[in-house]
């Protein structure tokens, strides 16, 4: 596999300019103000690092800690890169399993499909995250905080930005630690990644059934009613390891809001006004918002924040942080769907 032919597959330069085109501009603020955003982030990530430790009993080295502060069109430059590089072991093997390789032409116009497709789904969520932990498949992991989008949501939610800082860098930080302070988690989710994306790629001997399924069945997830896109485009087998991989990410998305909220008011003064105040503004996005997010399979992404967060504090109050902490032992350790579900039943298989 040649990164030209991955390049004809999909068109990084049309993802790059239609997420520029369709991306919302940020919040207004002076230059002054945004250095002040700038240099408060990166102060809160370095305070939030003897925080989580303490809380979580993790212990990762701060020298590797890499942290990037960045507008919207820096966090789509990020998860292009990303994107690509997660890309290229999947379309080796999708190629290796083909007996030809796609026409030029075909490549060309499925290139553009595909580079538009990209760049409004990351113009979209452009505007919507304010962190995140890029485990940078081929790179160098970095702490990303999108400073726009932290100033616009502590303007909406009317709280203290300092504080507000600090609360976010809190649960980023605490993603850089599980991936830093547990070695294998990092290869063990890229693995699970790339061989999923490899598996739900579409055969094309069943595409024309699963195309009807989906006109059947798409009026029923516009209602709200029948999931999201994924779950049309996937068989009952797929996501059933979709699910395992949901329950890694809910365990992971879980014990950040955990450790976010555990500092108490002795380190963020306002925390259960911020937890009030953004888990209300989580649930109010108005009807084209939640639409999509139904549609992208984002509301599912909220649910593992709610039901991650629930088995953490029921193992915890069971079993106590040591306890809790087993969970990073290896991949055998990590909690399945049902357990995810059912705490106590990853408390009896794994502590007896």
């Amino acid at each position: 596999m040649t990164a030209p032919l991955l390049d004809r597959l999909v068109d990084w330069d049309l993802a790059a300019a239609t997420a520029r085109r369709l991306s919302r501009p940020g919040p207004e603020v002076s230059r002054e103000e945004a250095q002040q955003v700038v240099d408060e982030l990166h102060a809160c990530a370095a305070a939030a690092r003897p925080h989580v430790e303490a809380i979580t009993g993790l212990h990762a080295p701060a020298g590797d800690a890499v942290v990037l502060v960045v507008d919207r069109p820096g966090w789509v430059r990020a998860n292009l890169e990303t994107l690509r590089a997660m890309l290229g072991p999947v379309v080796e093997k999708l190629v290796a399993k083909r007996s030809h390789q796609p026409s030029p032409f075909v490549a060309a116009v499925g290139g553009k499909v595909t580079g538009a497709e990209a760049g409004g789904l990351l113009a979209f969520l452009s505007g919507k995250v304010l962190g995140q932990y890029d485990i940078a498949p081929g790179g160098t992991p970095r702490l990303l905080l999108v400073a726009p989008n932290v100033v616009q949501a502590e303007r909406e939610m009317g709280v203290d930005p300092a504080d507000f800082r600090l609360w976010v860098c809190l649960h980023e930080e605490t993603h850089r630690v599980q991936f830093t302070a547990v070695p294998w988690l990092r290869e063990h989710l890229l693995a699970q990644a790339h061989s999923l994306a490899t598996d739900l790629a579409p055969d094309p001997s069943a595409l024309l059934g699963r195309l009807e399924e989906i006109a059947h069945r798409l009026p029923d997830v516009l209602r709200g009613e029948g999931g999201s896109l994924l779950d049309l485009l996937t068989t009952p087998e797929q996501r059933e390891r979709v699910a395992k991989v949901t329950a890694v990410m809910s365990l992971l998305e879980g014990h950040a809001d955990v450790v976010m909220d555990e500092v108490g008011p002795s380190v963020v003064p306002t925390v259960a006004t911020i937890r009030a105040r953004f888990t209300e503004r989580r649930g109010g996005a108005n009807a084209a918002d939640r639409l999509l997010r139904r549609l992208m399979g984002l509301e599912s992404k909220m649910r593992q924040y709610r039901d991650g967060a629930r088995f953490v504090r029921a193992v915890v109050d069971e079993v106590g942080m040591e306890g809790f902490n087993a969970v990073w032992t290896s991949p055998e350790t990590l909690p399945t769907p049902h357990e995810i579900e059912d705490p106590q039943s990853w408390v009896r298989r794994v502590h007896g």
